[in-house]
């Protein structure tokens, strides 16, 4: 680890943690550019801590809706006539997490095993290729039924939460490509796909990254935290500042934009790695 490795990986992992392009991808075919070991515990416990800073960016993002969320706050009905329960609200967020939760849990000895170069390229582009079938299927208006996320069902909650076990069960995949790919094919609109997608990775992550936290604390030593600190800062700034151009930029970047360049990591993936 040196200052430059933590820079660029928490450069790497802000980049990418969010927008649906593969972080897994990306932080492989990085730790191959630059030459080091990635599967060391070392670099696994380093790249906990910077997840951790984008967490931490996404829910400073989402503050006021998280807020709402527990009952800390109140805002007014986003459109006539709303009753609260109509709103989107904790039983959302617990429907949209509970899928992956389960299967993470059943299959937390497995998933490891199913890690691999050529997984991760498959990943990448099936992936795509279920991102321009979602965005195709999501450009007809009339199949969607949710233009905002607190128009969003219980149902397609739900659904989301099945379409993120893809990711979970297949490295590469991306989570936020399978949810807000998901969240279309289940009538939301781009918009609150996205935004759903972000709020349940808040608590998908945590107990991720608080799981693999619990096997890997003990190489946060004195000499490597400043490496630790160092990333986690960067990688929580990069992603602030990824997820607000992404929210902004949202009807310009279509998913298909994202599917390309996928593609495009995939063959950098078969040229770099496999070869």
């Amino acid at each position: 680890m040196s200052i430059f490795v933590a820079i660029i990986l928490g450069i790497v992992e802000g980049l990418t943690e969010f927008i649906p392009v593969s972080s897994t991808g990306h932080m492989i075919l990085t730790a191959k550019l630059l030459g080091f070991n990635d599967q060391s515990p070392e670099m696994k416990t380093f790249e906990i801590i910077i997840q951790l800073g984008a967490i931490l960016a996404i829910a400073i993002v989402y503050r006021e809706r998280i807020l709402n969320l527990l009952g800390i706050t109140k805002t007014k009905p986003l459109f006539k006539n709303q009753v609260p329960s109509q709103r989107l609200n904790l039983v959302h967020i617990i429907l949209g997490c509970l899928p992956g939760l389960v299967i993470a849990f059943i299959f937390r000895h497995q998933i490891k095993d199913l890690f691999s170069a050529g997984t991760v390229i498959g990943a990448l582009v099936v992936g795509g290729l279920f991102m321009i079938f979602a965005e195709w299927f999501g450009n007809n208006k009339a199949r969607v039924t949710a233009k905002e996320i607190d128009h969003l069902t219980y149902r397609q909650a739900l659904l989301i939460g099945f379409y993120q076990c893809i990711s979970i069960l297949w490295p590469g995949f991306s989570r936020s490509g399978s949810t807000i790919a998901g969240g279309m094919l289940s009538g939301a609109s781009y918009r609150a796909s996205a935004d759903f997608s972000f709020l349940i990775a808040i608590p998908m992550m945590c107990a991720a990254s608080g799981y693999e936290l619990l096997e890997s604390y003990k190489y946060i030593t004195g000499g490597a935290l400043g490496y630790f600190i160092l990333g986690f800062i960067v990688a929580f700034v990069v992603a602030y500042i990824v997820v607000v151009a992404f929210l902004n930029l949202l009807q310009k970047i279509k998913l298909r934009h994202f599917a390309y360049y996928r593609f495009v990591l995939a063959a950098l993936f078969w040229i770099f790695i496999m070869n």
